[in-house]
């Protein structure tokens, strides 16, 4: 499935609900299904800089597709790993890396995070987008 299409489904998935309570929730619930990184790359080059907790990020290459692993130590941050994970894993780095991001504040997330948890996102995106870069030179 293509990167847009997936971010289309986010944001229908998003729009169901009518307060940021619910979806607040409903990011905590997506955070349970992020793919575990491993405990040997659980180590400080994996970590995002710049979150206001813990996030580790890894990414491999698999026939030309990136796929990323990622943990952090607040449900929240969990549940944003998530949905970026869930939209550019599995993807051609190109495509990565040329992916809009609209459908983050198409479903309002930006807005209505902190501003250190807001910069973590913007963070999260950079790391993601280096992963792209990088493996888009070996592949």
């Amino acid at each position: 499935m293509k990167i847009k299409d997936i971010q289309n489904q986010i944001v229908e998935e998003f729009d169901i609900f009518d307060s940021w309570m619910d979806k607040y929730e409903y990011l905590i619930e997506l955070g349970k299904s992020v793919p575990i990184i491993s405990p040997s790359n659980k180590k400080d080059d994996n970590i995002i800089k710049g979150c206001q907790s813990k996030v580790w990020l890894h990414a491999d290459s698999d026939n030309g597709f990136v796929k990323f692993y990622a943990d952090s130590d607040a449900v929240i941050t969990k549940g944003i790993i998530s949905l970026l994970i869930r939209a550019f894993s599995n993807q051609k780095p190109k495509d990565i890396i040329e992916a809009k991001m609209d459908f983050i504040d198409k479903i309002g997330l930006r807005q209505h995070l902190s501003p250190n948890r807001a910069n973590g996102l913007n963070n999260m995106i950079k790391k993601i987008k280096f992963y792209a870069i990088a493996f888009s030179k070996t592949d």
